[in-house]
């Protein structure tokens, strides 16, 4: 059965950050990844090292817009690319290292709802591949995701149908730890009347189900899915105010560009574009 219920509790008031991970094998061999399990490469490695670190370091100019407290939680998809991605941000956050040092670690918890998008038959396989055999499919999906999709893979529907629950249970557990307060928080940024003490939690995952997830916490249609991208280690995130969502923050990455300098990829004349792949 269906929960019908608001996605968003009543009059929360509380953050989410959502991190993808870093590069990975299958990234790195331009190959479709959905559900495939590829561990993160050297370079996605030092991708979640540095996301880590900026993370810890949330309150340091120029400021990302977090609570300088502790995560309630660091809940993660349960691939190998996102849980070496969320390990690494736990042990930033909960070492000492950052802006405050913590009592108890900050909890990791894998959520097989967070799990990318099934791809089927495209997993594994090189993008050019896929073009050659399955051209018009994939360039329905781009077009029409809601109607088209990978060859025994998920629905965008199906999809939804399993990231709500999670996103239900997560926004819960933010609820439960919303401190009370005397007064309203107000809506409008550059008002510091009311200190950003509100819970928060990181989310770790991936590029199609953070387009889906954040699709439903904005109360936007499923068709918009290719309008919100996801960077590889981008930082993104979601303020809740009195139960209202708002984006304040989409991948964010200055925290790489020493690494994106270092390790751009030299253009290829011969070698043909293959659209992103998930």
């Amino acid at each position: 059965m269906t929960d019908e219920s608001p996605l968003i509790p009543a009059g929360l008031d509380a953050i989410v950050a959502f991190v993808r991970h870093g590069e990975s094998e299958l990234v790195a061999q331009g190959r479709f990844q959905g559900q495939a399990d590829s561990p993160l490469t050297d370079l996605g490695r030092r991708q979640a090292l540095l996301t880590a670190r900026r993370i810890a370091r949330r309150t340091r100019r120029p400021a990302l817009p977090l609570p300088a407290g502790p995560p309630h939680a660091i809940v993660h998809s349960p691939l190998l690319r996102t849980a070496e991605t969320a390990t690494l941000i736990a042990r930033a956050v909960s070492g000492g290292r950052g802006d405050a040092a913590l009592v108890a670690p900050v909890p990791v918890v894998p959520e097989a709802g967070l799990l990318e998008i099934g791809q089927g038959e495209w997993e594994g396989l090189p993008g050019q591949e896929i073009v050659e055999r399955w051209g018009d499919l994939l360039a329905a999906w781009r077009r029409e995701p809601l109607t088209a999709w990978a060859p025994g893979g998920e629905s965008l529907a199906d999809v939804d149908a399993r990231v709500r629950p999670a996103l239900r249970q997560l926004l819960a557990g933010l609820a439960i730890a919303e401190p009370a307060l005397a007064a309203p928080r107000s809506q409008v940024l550059g008002y510091a009347d009311v200190p950003s003490d509100e819970p928060w939690s990181i989310v770790v995952g991936h590029d199609g189900v953070f387009k889906v997830a954040l699709l439903a916490l904005l109360d936007l249609p499923l068709a918009r899915f290719w309008m919100l991208p996801f960077a590889l280690c981008g930082i993104s995130v979601l303020e809740i105010r009195a139960g209202r969502p708002r984006l304040r923050l989409l991948n964010a990455t200055d925290h790489l560009a020493d690494l994106e300098a270092t390790h751009a990829p030299e253009p290829s004349a011969t070698e043909p574009r293959v659209p992103g792949a998930l």
